[in-house]
């Protein structure tokens, strides 16, 4: 999916409702006298257990409580949810919010295509490449830095320094949201992987898109791929793989919810989510389900959006559910450590809604769903699970978990020469 700049989210005509912290059970009675919805009509995640809501049961004239986020999608009448919105807008109620349900998108590749403009894409990088060390160089932190492709590791490795680190991920469950896993890899062959669908009608995590592939492997791939290059991080963490957007690269906000719910449920300390809308907005949901993760010891790292081009003058806005405070928003650099042409910048229309760390994510190698096994691609969702996969190293390292992970993550980050708004605290750095 290339990013497409908007103001609005697209709607689903169902509602996202948010309740104040430990008050579902409240909030639910004031949605059954405001609406006429009972509560034996809305489902909860806690019924489901470990295996995750199944979304297909959800009643259509009702809807699904996550009962680890305090937020609810119900379906109603545009006119119930206005009027709800009128009646809670006074304060004192159990319900924080009423927000339209939207869709998500894999947040692909923004390059030019190789078959077309092949030489334009070259030349333009080049120049930009140029510019940034220009800029930089009465600049000595990372101004003369630079990283390419090993036979044996992949760039963003090196320039994290997760290939020379002793730790591994293990003990420690990393959680990838996104379009899901090609279970028939080589490289995930004997990999234990607990795997859950989000979206109706599919049962399995089975990826036939490719993007859910590429970040499951730089998050979590192995130490020894059969190609012999390694791309992937925390070789050794519990994987659970969620599979929330579609083969075609979309997915509702109803089932990205019910994907982190299904992750806190099952333990995960890193929750890693390549996926995004451009819109300028904030949501309140997202905003309490990230505060309600990382209260449950669990943190979740957001593709901060591929919508500048900076060569263009253009840098963009942070999307959301990146844009929400309580999300790590993470930038994409290039092998020279300077800002992708497509990373967006700081959102400045709200308080919190930064970048807040930078990732490797220009011309990531990682794999990809047969019989192509691996691919090269890039954007913030490749700078994503870099910093997902090394949060496991530090997780491991230190104990840390939910807002401890996160300082320990952005204090040890390298500084680096392009301005904060652009790459947050610097670029992420292994133990």
């Amino acid at each position: 999916m290339s990013s497409t700049k908007t103001s609005e989210i697209e709607t689903m005509g169902s509602f996202i409702v948010t309740f104040r912290t430990d008050a579902a059970d409240a909030g639910l009675a004031s949605l059954k006298k405001m609406t006429g919805i009972t509560k034996s009509k809305i489902m909860s995640s806690s019924d489901f257990g470990a295996l995750g809501v199944d979304l297909a049961q959800s009643p259509g004239d009702g809807g699904v409580l996550f009962q680890n986020l305090g937020v609810a999608v119900v379906n109603l009448e545009t006119a119930a949810a206005i009027s709800l919105a009128r009646d809670i807008s006074g304060g004192g109620s159990a319900i924080l919010a009423i927000e339209p349900e939207g869709i998500m998108y894999a947040l692909g590749d923004p390059s030019i295509s190789k078959d077309y403009l092949r030489g334009f894409r070259d030349a333009a990088i080049a120049l930009y490449e140029r510019a940034i060390l220009e800029e930089s160089s009465n600049v000595e932190i990372g101004a003369l830095d630079f990283y390419q492709d090993t036979s044996s590791e992949a760039w963003g490795l090196l320039a994290t320094k997760a290939n020379a680190s002793k730790y591994s991920g293990l003990g420690i469950k990393v959680a990838v949201l996104d379009t899901g896993l090609d279970l028939l890899h080589p490289d995930f062959s004997g990999r234990a992987v607990f795997a859950n669908s989000f979206i109706p009608g599919v049962s399995t995590v089975q990826d036939g898109h490719g993007h859910g592939t590429h970040c499951t492997g730089t998050a979590c791939g192995p130490l020894l791929p059969v190609s012999g290059a390694r791309y992937g991080v925390a070789h050794d963490a519990e994987l659970l793989v969620g599979k929330v957007l579609s083969d075609q690269g979309s997915g509702r906000d109803g089932g990205i919810l019910a994907g982190i719910d299904w992750a806190i449920s099952n333990g995960s300390q890193i929750i890693s989510m390549s996926l995004g809308a451009d819109v300028t907005s904030t949501s309140t949901a997202y905003e309490a389900a990230g505060k309600r993760a990382l209260d449950a010891g669990t943190l979740i790292v957001a593709a901060a959006g591929n919508n500048a081009r900076r060569l263009n003058g253009e840098f963009g806005f942070v999307t959301r559910p990146a844009n929400s405070r309580t999300f790590m928003a993470v930038g994409a650099l290039a092998n020279r450590l300077q800002t992708a042409n497509f990373s967006s910048r700081d959102t400045v229309l709200a308080l919190g809604t930064s970048v807040d760390i930078a990732g490797p994510g220009v011309d990531i190698y990682s794999s990809w769903p047969l019989p192509a096994q691996f691919n090269v691609i890039s954007g913030t969702s490749m700078a994503t699970p870099h910093v997902a996969g090394i949060a496991a190293l530090w997780a491991e390292a230190s104990g840390d978990r939910g807002e401890a992970l996160w300082q320990r993550l952005i204090s040890n980050a390298k500084i680096l020469p392009d301005p904060v708004i652009d790459v947050g605290r610097g670029l992420v750095q292994a133990p």
